[in-house]
């Protein structure tokens, strides 16, 4: 038997995967049919309509569109939506650094109260 090059193995390889994945999505697909009917049977039961389940599920949010989902064990997309940012709660007098109450107290706060100074008294009064 002759050897095999590596980009034919490697292309021999790469052929069975993709043969692996059509597989996995026919199956995926045969096992998402008695779901979808399971739902639609539910709603005729129970009068519901499409709008109330986009209502119900996305709240406002766009309906997925059918195409490639995520694989199984692919990590998740960061959130795109910025966290809020957070007011300050407490503030130094002097150098008017600010701390909004969350996280690990800062250095200059932890000083102040080794020093023998209250939270309290940075807090901001609005």
């Amino acid at each position: 038997m002759a050897r095999e090059t590596y980009a034919a193995l490697q292309a021999k390889i790469e052929k069975e995967i993709n043969k692996l994945q059509k597989k996995a999505e026919v199956l995926q697909t045969k096992r998402r049919k008695p779901v979808i009917t399971s739902i639609i049977n539910s709603m005729r039961e129970y009068d519901i309509t499409p709008e109330e389940i986009i209502a119900a599920f996305g709240a406002g949010k766009p309906a997925r569109a059918s195409g490639p989902r995520r694989k199984a064990g692919a990590p998740a997309r960061a959130a795109t939506a910025s966290k809020r940012a957070v007011a300050p709660k407490y503030r130094h007098p002097q150098t008017g650094e600010t701390w909004s109450g969350r996280g690990k107290a800062p250095r200059w706060l932890a000083a102040e109260e080794a020093s023998g100074a209250t939270r309290e008294s940075f807090l901001i009064k609005e």
